[in-house]
């Protein structure tokens, strides 16, 4: 699958080009647009406006020709159907916003525009980002570039598929259990989940609002500290940004600055006094064994750079499933009943009265997996089960949090682990288990509910659909606001390693 982009290592490597004249953003866009319908296969775009591009494109060649270019001038992404976006359509993956325009951009859509980025369209999400495959659109199932025949990974799979196919060199996503980590590990590019608070999610259609994240995916640690800079900081039109920490959410290059000193060593042990922590939890039984070795290899790297493995608990892993499972599709249910077919969203066309009417539209709206979870948040709300469930996942989740703190408090720096238990499934494969595919979360969930920084980076192959190689990820977790140190180590362990280089149709 050798693409136009695939001559660019970076988003670096792709400014250089745009300011020596190489190509022009016009052209450069133009091509992208073709690529993207000739690989219509993937079903990653949902909505692609070629003049909206176009326009983009010519007011970023404006600003290169000016001399007035950003980091991100002129570069190609798009942007996940979860983010609402003037132009485009805005459709969260289902029928229930089949044909919604939004007057206005998102907060993150609004700031990389403003850096002058060029957006190439919508990218296919689970509905209402519910699931880990991206099987659940309205729109059907997005697949992996590296094997047409599994999943690339949910809910972000249709970011993660444009990016690992070379249709764009970044794209942004969302995090509510893993949505941005857990595709980018299956796909084999990178991802960051920010500290809850840091990126706006003002513009971003809700699922469950303590847990919902923006983020974004690119082809390497250095792209994603770009981008991730540039979507960063406080938004007052979001009542969960951080407020009380404006001066570290909302500083001027925060996050390239932190990036920057930490990366700021120039010795053969960039990584010397880095303590990694390596829960127990994370190595026990599910954990498939190619997985395993793949992680324990790209740890021995780390050590070879001058960090130290210490082993480390979180007790409390195995409950972040079920804490996740009721606080998650219980805010979802509160955050969903809008969608009633008189302020929002999809009308039946045949009805009796107004409650004939919602119940008809929501059933025609929302998909089975949206409704699976809608049912278990308004069971678990419901009188004489709230104490029950819903405050005692409440319970559990401060209890997970702590086990973090424990951790960062004396015992390590960042902690790693696997993204996913094994690598990623035949399209299809899970659809008899209902739960199956939550199992898969259970290295994700655990840093929605603590609001910690989550990244992932490729870090080798296991043998996966007909034993065909696919990709592996690493998981860096660190303490609140700590996403520059992230991703200077990720940097570093990419500098020393080439997996982040290999590209789908390639030998891996």
């Amino acid at each position: 699958m050798a693409l136009f982009l695939d001559q660019y290592a970076d988003i670096i490597a792709l400014r250089q080009a745009l300011d020596n004249k190489q190509i022009s953003v016009k052209e450069l866009t133009q091509t992208l647009l073709g690529e993207i319908k000739h690989h219509a296969n993937l079903n990653a775009f949902v909505d692609v406006q070629a003049d909206l591009s176009l326009a983009q494109a010519e007011i970023a060649e404006q600003s290169i020709a000016c001399g007035q270019a950003g980091a991100l001038t002129g570069i190609p992404l798009a942007h996940k159907d979860i983010f609402v976006t003037e132009g485009w359509r805005t459709t969260a993956g289902s029928r229930m916003l089949a044909d919604y325009r939004s007057p206005f951009d998102a907060t993150v859509v609004q700031a990389l525009l403003k850096a002058q980025t060029v957006s190439l369209g919508k990218l296919s999400c689970d509905e209402f980002a519910m699931g880990s495959g991206n099987e659940h659109a309205a729109t059907g199932p997005v697949r992996n570039p590296w094997d047409l025949d599994v999943v690339p990974g949910g809910s972000s799979g249709g970011s993660a598929a444009a990016v690992a196919a070379g249709l764009v060199l970044g794209a942004t996503g969302t995090d509510t259990g893993g949505s941005v980590r857990q595709p980018a590990a299956l796909s084999g590019i990178c991802g960051i989940k920010p500290t809850y608070g840091v990126a706006s999610r003002f513009g971003m259609i809700a699922y469950a609002s303590s847990l919902d994240q923006a983020g974004v995916m690119a082809r390497s640690a250095a792209d994603l500290a770009l981008l991730l800079d540039a979507i960063s900081g406080f938004d007052p039109r979001d009542a969960t940004s951080i407020e009380t920490c404006r001066a570290v959410a909302n500083a001027p290059g925060r996050i390239l600055s932190d990036y920057t000193r930490f990366n700021n060593r120039n010795n053969t042990q960039p990584l010397a006094g880095l303590r990694i922590g390596v829960p127990n939890e994370y190595f026990g039984d599910g954990l498939n064994n190619d997985v395993a070795q793949a992680i324990d290899q790209a740890l021995v790297v780390l050590e070879s750079l001058g960090a130290k493995r210490v082993s480390i608990s979180l007790p409390n892993t195995a409950l972040s499933i079920p804490a996740y499972y009721v606080i998650a599709p219980a805010e979802a249910s509160s955050n969903l009943a809008r969608y009633d077919a008189v302020r929002y969203g999809h009308r039946t066309e045949t009805y009796t009265d107004l409650a004939d009417m919602s119940a008809r539209s929501r059933t025609e709206g929302f998909g089975e997996e949206v409704r699976k979870r809608i049912m278990i948040g308004t069971y678990v709300l419901s009188h004489g089960y709230y104490d029950a469930y819903y405050l005692q996942a409440q319970r559990v989740r401060r209890l997970i949090a702590q086990d973090f703190q424990r951790a960062f408090a004396d015992q390590c720096d960042v902690i790693m682990g696997p993204v996913t238990p094994t690598v990623a499934p035949a399209i299809g494969s899970l659809s008899t288990d209902p739960t199956a595919e939550w199992l898969g979360d259970i290295y994700t969930l655990s840093v929605n509910l603590a609001g910690l920084p989550g990244l992932s980076v490729p870090c080798g192959f296991a043998p996966g659909h007909r034993s065909q190689p696919l990709p592996v990820g690493l998981q860096m977790i660190g303490n609140y606001f700590d996403e520059g140190r992230l991703l200077a180590v990720a940097h570093q362990f990419q500098l020393v390693t080439d997996w982040h280089q290999r590209r789908p149709g390639a030998p891996t």
